[in-house]
């Protein structure tokens, strides 16, 4: 039944707007979409101490079925060890003019391996299958990259994928191209001999002749976890990285700070906008960039979350200030930090809603989602706060001796039952703006050495419940779906998407 009411939404937009391709004509059309009645998670096993493939989940969440909160479907990957984590489409709202594409095939980038994996969702949506595996040797060679993340459709029909490095692990921010029908390699997008040192994620705006693109960092540092003796290294990445769209050519780095590991980048949707926000991971900040009178790029920090001074904190290492001076230890071996030091709270993902009102941020350590009314987009203003788990929740090992913004430590997190482990870590908010879904796992690597009791126990997904007029965000204490529970032993879910497209996958052109 379900399916019949998603095809019967389909027929009725379609006879709207004509013969028109994916997606939807502009982001407020978006927001009066069909309600998401299921959602793809990839699912990681790496790092888990269980040598089984990662997967595509399917998980319904239609509060009127008999399934909701449930994986209804279960997609394993051929390898193992891939380390699944982004993925995106073959065709979304930059095709929505072209009748003849549709979207029916996701792109799964493997962050480690460098697989690509095409996912048939045309045939049953509820039941995605394999179309293709691009093998890592293919992407080595045809384009000497590797360490795939972000996929992006582009109006042409074809696909980009952006990349941490090359095949040896070092870093090197170049975009691999797709066929959007045979899902061959076509080469690189990238042109001209200057490249960036690192990347990660990206957004194009053809309107205004630019892509932007992150860095995270070195691949074959991230590979075995964070390590801070690799801060102060350059190991890290700190710019803003500015391509000429025509021309495919690297013009403009943008500093944003040392060790800032600057990771999603979000444009406004209103495609005519010249600005947009990215989240600092270790810098813990949210920076505006904007095109500037005299036509390049420029940022500005406008978000800075303060770190909390704590003792009792158990990690490998503590990031930035906390960092001891001289330790030689092998950043896997856990150590008691006794003297009190700064936590900071790990940006992680980053959105906006379609109608550019509100941005939201998951910050990971701390365990909270935020969002902020960016009406005025210099002077964000929070409006809504929610801690649905961390490292900092009273009664745990971690005691917080200062902090600028809370009186006490927030209680810890426990929904049907069941406290939560880890932190809120991937976002997707729904069309309408109304719901908030959140993963807890980061990376498979980090989330052993910052929250090994995700290893364990495995990650969540949850849903808040938002105001879209005033602001303001509130658990749903009747959906969790428990990632701890799956046949073949607690696995790592992160990010989320509708199978109509959302807020983070689709670009309006």
């Amino acid at each position: 039944l379900c399916v019949v009411y998603v095809l019967l939404g389909f027929i009725l937009h379609t006879e709207k707007c004509g013969a028109c391709g994916p997606g939807f004509a502009s982001p407020l059309d978006a927001m009066k979409g069909p309600r998401e009645e299921i959602v793809y998670v990839p699912c990681i096993y790496r790092n888990t101490e269980r040598e089984k493939p990662d997967f595509l989940a399917t998980v319904d969440v239609n509060p009127e079925s008999p399934h909701y909160c449930q994986v209804i479907h279960r997609l394993p990957m051929p390898n193992v060890g891939d380390e699944l984590h982004h993925s995106g489409w073959n065709a979304c709202s930059s095709c929505f003019g072209d009748s003849t594409k549709a979207r029916n095939r996701l792109i799964l980038p493997s962050l480690i391996s460098s697989r690509i994996y095409v996912v048939d969702v045309g045939t049953d949506l509820r039941a995605p299958r394999l179309h293709k595996v691009i093998n890592p040797e293919d992407v080595f060679w045809k384009c000497n990259l590797g360490y795939p993340h972000t996929s992006h459709c582009l109006g042409s029909g074809e696909i980009m994928i952006s990349t941490l490095g090359d095949p040896a692990g070092c870093g090197k921010g170049g975009f691999i191209l797709l066929d959007g029908e045979t899902f061959e390699i076509k080469g690189n997008w990238e042109r001209g001999d200057k490249m960036p040192p690192m990347g990660y994620d990206f957004w194009y705006q053809p309107r205004h002749n630019v892509l932007i693109s992150t860095e995270w960092g070195v691949p074959r540092c991230l590979g075995y976890g964070f390590d801070p003796n690799d801060l102060k290294k350059g190991r890290y990445g700190r710019h803003l990285n500015v391509w000429d769209w025509s021309t495919h050519n690297y013009i403009q780095a943008i500093d944003v700070g040392e060790d800032a590991a600057p990771l999603e980048i979000r444009f406004l949707h209103n495609p005519n906008a010249a600005e947009g926000y990215v989240g600092c991971t270790i810098s813990s900040a949210i920076h505006r960039f904007y095109k500037t009178q005299g036509g390049d790029w420029a940022a500005e920090k406008v978000i800075q979350i303060p770190s909390k001074k704590v003792e009792g904190w158990i990690l490998p290492e503590m990031p930035g200030q906390c960092m001891p001076t001289a330790p030689t230890a092998h950043v896997l071996l856990f150590r008691l930090v006794t003297l009190p030091c700064p936590t900071e709270g790990f940006i992680t993902d980053i959105l906006i809603s379609l109608d550019d009102k509100f941005l939201y941020f998951s910050n990971w350590l701390h365990g909270d989602i935020r969002q902020y009314d960016i009406s005025n987009t210099r002077q964000p203003q929070l409006v809504g706060q929610v801690f649905v788990g961390g490292s900092i929740s009273r009664g745990g090992p971690v005691t917080v001796c200062e902090d600028q913004e809370l009186q006490r430590q927030p209680e810890p997190f426990i929904i049907k039952g069941k406290k939560v482990p880890g932190g809120p870590q991937m976002i997707q908010l729904s069309l309408d703006g109304k719901r908030l879904y959140v993963t807890t796992s980061l990376y498979s690597a980090w989330d052993k050495q910052f929250y090994p009791e995700l290893i364990r126990e495995g990650s969540v997904m949850l849903q808040l419940d938002v105001d879209t007029e005033r602001g303001g965000l509130a658990v749903n204490k009747s959906f969790l779906v428990d990632f701890g529970q799956e046949p073949e032993g607690p696995c790592l879910a992160h990010e989320i998407r509708y199978p109509g497209g959302d807020c983070t996958s689709d670009i309006w052109l």
